[in-house]
């Protein structure tokens, strides 16, 4: 088993989509995490860098999601997730494929 890792960028860019979909500003954000300014959560959005454990577990609160659906791990091109796990919209086929059922 390999060392396991997040993937900055993709992290990023889904703090972006759970930020969109719950139509809060980066501003909105930044001032709810009292910072003085909104670069950090831009930072986060492009995957330069990742929230400290209590900066995430304050935004998984705030976009009312489990902190595991915010980080997306590293995958080798051969490993994939269940677009379960990912919370991606999925179909009914999908689904039972995924879970066997």
């Amino acid at each position: 088993m390999q060392y396991p890792s997040l993937d900055l960028k993709a992290t990023g860019a889904r703090i972006r989509a759970l930020r969109m979909q719950k139509h809060l500003r980066v501003e909105d954000i930044s001032l709810f995490m009292g910072f003085d300014s909104p670069v950090a959560v831009y930072k986060w959005q492009r995957g330069d860098s990742l929230p400290t454990v209590d900066n995430l577990y304050a935004l998984s609160r705030l976009l009312d999601t489990p902190i595991e659906n915010i980080l997306v791990p590293y995958m080798k091109e051969d490993e994939s997730l269940p677009s379960v796990i990912l919370g991606i919209e999925v179909t009914r086929v999908e689904i039972v494929c995924v879970l066997g059922i």
